[in-house]
């Protein structure tokens, strides 16, 4: 990464006094909308009497980009990983103000209203997201399946996930106070930062809020360098691998309690007659599988929070109480004793019984419910091993 000097402009704006402010706009071939962006801002921030300066993290353009910047009196530093990711934590890491804005180059949002971002900043909010939903959105400056689908599907996944009271996730203006969001070491490079940042920070119990902001039609006259399938699966992705609560904690309980239920029904009434139906063993065995993928489902559940909480995804605090080695194997060998024991009864009831194939109702009852448990105990014995495993990892040796 090349940092060029200063400008003249923002040698001006600032003067003695500290930078209040720094506009960063992540750039990869703008240049037809570029000047557009720099114009505006720099009007704001001298209509609103601010210190600012203006970043474009360039990300590589070749169709002089670079050289516009430079002559609009914007500082630029080139980014030489790609990604909307890369280019903005750069972005972010050059400047020299207290708050950051960070928009999109392509001219699709007004700088000129920068200063509503900032209000909120001065008055205690560390994230300040804008809101294309509530702001405005000029016919044909979004497409619809990202308007009425992808949007809306996605921030409400993040909404239900993390409790963020934000209702655009993926909005490309955005303001934030530099020094919290550096803490939260963000850390992808795609489109997902978006999301990354938003999610980071309500984990970390950052103040978080919105603004109506207008969304008009970009000036570019090439596509843009969103790709809806990709892009839209990676912020999905990061939701997920963020939240093992949502990603294997309730389907586990689902699997669990409907297949164990099952399997306590079976184990009570023997075989089911629905209609002309019947349920006996097969359906069991079906219900059986349920219930053991489902405890293996809790148990990584388990394991992505530890990992979490020593990863610093999650603040300390939400990781503290964990299951101890020696309770996680009295659990997992009480299961398993359970097993044994069940399936010692019915290898007795063979035996008593001249060593016969076994009745339906002693398979149902007995013999699928007892392998379940045991196979659930020897599960918990061993994930309790690895699980402290986990907690053996210092800081050091990460």
């Amino acid at each position: 990464m090349v940092i060029n000097p200063a400008s003249d402009f923002m040698d001006r704006c600032a003067g003695d006094k500290p930078v209040e402010l720094s506009v960063v706009m992540p750039c990869l071939n703008e240049a037809e909308t570029l000047e557009q962006c720099i114009r505006e801002a720099q009007q704001a921030i001298a209509d609103n009497a601010i210190v600012a300066e203006i970043i474009i993290a360039d990300n590589g353009s070749t169709d002089g980009s670079l050289e516009l910047a430079q002559r609009c009196g914007a500082r630029v530093i080139q980014v030489i990983k790609k990604g909307y990711g890369s280019a903005s934590r750069a972005g972010i890491a050059a400047a020299a103000g207290e708050y950051v804005i960070m928009g999109d180059a392509d001219a699709s949002y007004r700088f000129g209203d920068l200063n509503q971002f900032l209000e909120k900043l001065r008055s205690g909010f560390d994230l300040v997201m804008g809101n294309r939903f509530t702001g405005g959105i000029a016919r044909g400056a979004m497409p619809w399946t990202h308007q009425y689908i992808g949007n809306p599907l996605l921030s409400g996944i993040g909404r239900l996930f993390f409790r963020v009271p934000i209702a655009d996730f993926h909005c490309g203006l955005r303001a934030f106070r530099r020094d919290a969001i550096t803490e939260l070491n963000l850390s992808t490079d795609g489109m997902e930062f978006a999301s990354e940042m938003v999610v980071k920070a309500k984990l970390r119990g950052l103040r978080i809020t919105e603004v109506p902001t207008a969304l008009r039609k970009d000036g570019r006259n090439r596509p843009p360098h969103l790709r809806s399938l990709r892009d839209g699966w990676r912020h999905l992705r990061f939701l997920l691998l963020y939240c093992p609560i949502w990603l294997y904690v309730l389907p586990a309980l689902a699997m669990i309690v409907s297949g164990g239920t099952a399997l306590l029904a079976f184990a009570v009434c023997g075989p089911i007659q629905i209609g002309e139906v019947t349920l006996s063993i097969n359906t069991a065995i079906v219900c059986a599988m349920s219930v053991m993928l489902g405890n293996q489902l809790l148990l990584m559940g388990v394991f992505a929070r530890r990992l979490g909480g020593l990863l610093n995804i999650w603040p300390p605090s939400s990781s503290r109480r964990t299951a101890s080695l020696e309770l996680g194997l009295c659990m997992g060998c009480g299961l398993a004793m359970l097993g044994v024991l069940g399936v010692a009864l019915a290898t007795a009831n063979w035996w008593w019984h001249g060593m016969t194939p076994l009745s339906p109702r002693v398979a149902l009852s007995v013999v699928i419910p007892s392998t379940t448990l045991g196979m659930m105990g020897v599960q918990t014995v061993f994930a309790s091993f690895f699980l402290s495993l986990l907690g053996l990892v210092t800081p050091q040796s990460r």
